[in-house]
């Protein structure tokens, strides 16, 4: 029970942090927030994702790319172009690295402020870091595990943050159902979202990138909505008004 307890709170928290913070808040400025607000999603960023922190600024580059360029061999991650969903993740982390390395140039829409934070990422990004977090997942598990099958979570929270955008960037492009036409194959994933946050919205986030709220329909419940709404009374972020237009 403790084992699928921390999974799931894994699996949560993680998510959280890139749907709230780089994918609403970094790649489509839904909203803005201090800097110091910043550095502090910043670190829970890499508490909660450990092991597969994203870089906000790497992510809302490379997110930004996928708007503008849906399902064109542009595209970092289409599924249109990639022979399955593993040589998609592959390509995914090979613009991803070459965006956070600084080898390649990006234009100024899809670099213009985005979070920084240099030495939290290096700190983040380093080998013996990444690492670490492993050690710990894999002796949590060893601490805590009951049964073998337990173990074959593991590759999970080790990937935990590709995972979930692989999920998205390759269901939600292939099954599912479509509520507005677009010039690429996005789709609503789930009918209710329980398992993304919202993320599996992704027609709906497509057709309103800039919108907090990515459902829609009656059934269309975003749970990070309220959270964003909360955050926006409590003064920790502020709302801007929301643009209808579909832009990034």
């Amino acid at each position: 029970m403790i084992i699928l307890i921390f999974f799931v709170a894994h699996w949560y928290l993680s998510l959280f942090t890139q749907s709230f913070f780089l994918h609403r808040y970094a790649a489509h400025k839904a909203f803005t927030m201090s800097k110091g607000a910043e550095k502090f999603f910043f670190i829970l960023c890499y508490i909660f994702q450990g092991s597969s922190y994203l870089s906000p600024r790497a992510y809302g580059a490379l997110h930004r790319m996928h708007h503008s360029y849906a399902d064109t061999e542009l595209d970092p991650h289409s599924p249109l172009f990639s022979k399955n969903i593993w040589d998609m993740m592959w390509k995914t982390k090979t613009i991803y690295s070459n965006i956070f390395y600084d080898r390649i140039s990006l234009e100024k829409t899809f670099s213009q402020d985005l979070p920084e934070w240099r030495a939290m990422e290096k700190l983040a990004d380093s080998w013996y870091s990444r690492i670490g977090w492993g050690v710990f997942y894999i002796a949590f598990y060893v601490g805590f595990a009951t049964h073998w099958w337990m173990y074959l979570l593991l590759p999970i929270h080790f990937l935990m943050g590709p995972f979930h955008g692989a999920i998205i960037n390759w269901f939600a492009h292939k099954i599912g159902y479509v509520s507005y036409t677009m010039k690429d194959t996005s789709k609503n994933l789930l009918f209710f979202d329980f398992l993304m946050w919202g993320e599996s919205y992704h027609n709906n986030h497509h057709r309103f990138p800039k919108n907090p709220n990515f459902g829609k329909k009656w059934h269309e419940i975003d749970p990070m909505y309220p959270l964003i709404k909360i955050f926006n009374w409590i003064g920790l972020i502020h709302l801007k008004p929301v643009v209808v237009e579909s832009t990034f």
